[in-house]
């Protein structure tokens, strides 16, 4: 069974360390090192949203299964523009966020919405 465990806005201003408190409260019970790449794929996929989107808002939410141990990280935008893997507008030396996520991740992936923009998702596994 798969539970809601975070669901917030995103929007300019929002700083990763006040995020990474809320994540760290709504995950108490996962390990260090799982609750950490957690963290970190939360940190890529915020700050996409963040520095690449016209609005820099959107909504985080985070769900979680015990059976098997999996969190499932997804964030909306208002824009239609693909994720791209390992290249960025904002300079030679950013655009590896994805290129994170996809290491850590179990999978990764986009989908558009109906309403517009795309939602961005992570799983990432909590298990062993």
């Amino acid at each position: 069974m798969t539970a809601l465990a975070m669901d917030v806005p995103v929007r300019p201003g929002t700083t990763m360390s006040s995020l990474r408190r809320e994540l760290t409260t709504a995950l108490r019970d996962l390990d260090e090192d799982h609750l950490y790449d957690v963290q970190l794929v939360v940190t890529e996929l915020v700050s996409n949203v963040l520095d690449h989107t016209p609005a820099g808002a959107g909504r985080l939410r985070i769900m979680r299964s015990q059976e098997p141990c999996l969190v499932t990280v997804e964030v909306d935008d208002e824009s239609a523009v693909e994720p791209v893997y390992g290249r960025s507008r904002l300079g030679e030396y950013r655009g590896r966020g994805i290129v994170v996520v996809d290491n850590i991740s179990r999978e990764w992936g986009f989908r558009q919405r109906e309403e517009g923009g795309k939602t961005v998702y992570a799983l990432v596994d909590c298990t062993g």
